[in-house]
């Protein structure tokens, strides 16, 4: 297992978290605990029930919810190097984490005082885990009206964090092919989470189909009115989607290379042909290695200015503009992009330099890849780059859409 070796190296203080932050602090200290069965419950996959349970413990499900209402306070950067914190060695449970504060972005940006109120107090008081089951690119579930209510069937896949939620944003479309959306306890009856994710990758996110069989929901769960106008603040959904799955690509870059340099300066042997005495002491290791660090704080510089323009543009609230919303879209897509090649190829360019022994499904070093693999395929680099090129030679900012 790969935490058997991480007591003997060194650390590497540019590869550190910053923990004068009470919220990545904390996150680190959980770190070690995911890390202790991080390989056997990603080949497993299921529900990360004990991980959950220390999580909410920890109080950092509140952490971004503001003062106002119970919560933390804490900045989008705070939340985001959690994500990436968790990711070093389990990216289901920084992508869980990191979704979690989609839905509660709805409730703030869509609902009424009395809705922000009674949720969000509610939710720090519990330390409540939110999941979705509304993906928008598959109108898949709709609903009729009975009484003073709807009555919601069908289904929606990639729900992730269905399987371990609280509460459940779910998404349907009326007969005009206007999206509505609502908040409902995940354990509502005719609410059928299927546990059928069966990624190659990401293995414990509940990223599977969730079915609804006759599901009640009343009008003062419902977030917002069919027909609403969709705000520059409201869009920004999708950015923070693409920041927390840009740090999960991230935190399993640097995981990655963490445990590799362990395992490098452990358990690896020279190759026959080397003229070295220590693996280490070849000269291609050390400037494979060298390579992969400068790409990986590349990326974490990248990361870190995305998610100042992040918090930046947030605290706009309603008043956020088209422009400076496209401000932040192209500082995320930038780093999203990078933090994705970078991921991969760190991910897999690690084993050239750890040798043959490291390909064992024991070790699971293979996680990093298939977790970053599995996700990026959903935002195909191609078109990030276009959108990138678009706005080099417009200046025009990216007009708000799903995953952009």
């Amino acid at each position: 297992m790969p935490s058997s070796t991480t007591s003997r190296v060194k650390a590497t203080p540019l590869l550190e978290p910053d923990l004068s932050d009470p919220w990545v602090a904390k996150a680190a200290e959980l770190r070690q605990a995911f890390h202790a069965d991080a390989v056997s419950r990603d080949q497993a996959g299921g529900r990360p029930l004990a991980q959950v349970r220390l999580l909410r413990e920890s109080g950092l499900p509140a952490a971004r919810i503001g003062a106002a209402w119970g919560g933390g306070g804490a900045s989008w950067r705070s939340v985001l190097r959690v994500v990436r914190e968790f990711a070093k060695t389990d990216g289901s449970l920084a992508h869980l984490y990191g979704y979690h504060h989609l839905p509660l972005h709805a409730v703030i940006a869509r609902g009424t005082p009395t809705q922000r109120d009674r949720l969000l107090r509610a939710s720090v008081e519990a330390q409540w885990l939110w999941g979705n089951s509304g993906n928008a690119m598959s109108p898949t579930s709709s609903a009729r009206r009975d009484g003073g209510a709807w009555v919601v069937d069908g289904f929606r896949p990639f729900s992730s964090g269905s399987h371990v939620a609280d509460r459940l944003l779910i998404g349907w479309e009326n007969e005009a092919g206007q999206r509505l959306a609502a908040v409902i306890p995940a354990d509502r009856t005719g609410v059928i989470i299927e546990d059928d994710w069966d990624g190659i990758g990401q293995r414990q996110t509940g990223s599977g189909t969730v079915r609804f069989k006759a599901v009640r929901v009343s009008d003062d769960e419902l977030l917002g009115q069919p027909g609403d106008r969709l705000t520059p603040f409201s869009s920004i959904t999708t950015l923070l989607q693409q920041s927390v799955l840009l740090n999960v690509f991230l935190g399993g870059a640097l995981g990655a290379l963490v445990e590799a340099r362990d395992y490098t300066n452990t358990r690896s042997r020279p190759w026959i042909h080397s003229g070295v005495e220590k693996h280490t002491d070849d000269p291609w290791v050390q400037r494979k290695y060298g390579e992969l660090v400068i790409r990986a704080l590349a990326a974490t510089e990248l990361a870190e200015d995305a998610a100042e323009q992040l918090d930046a543009a947030y605290a706009q609230g309603q008043d956020l503009s088209e422009a400076r919303r496209g401000e932040a879209a192209i500082a995320i897509a930038t780093a999203n992009l990078y933090a994705g090649e970078v991921s991969l190829a760190v991910s897999s360019e690690i084993f050239e330099v750890m040798g043959a022994r490291s390909a064992t499904t024991s070790n699971g070093f293979d996680r990093f890849w298939r977790n970053t693999r599995t996700h990026t395929l959903h935002n195909p680099a191609e078109y990030k780059k276009r959108l990138l090129g678009q706005w080099l030679l417009t200046g025009a900012p990216p007009e708000p859409a799903l995953y952009r």
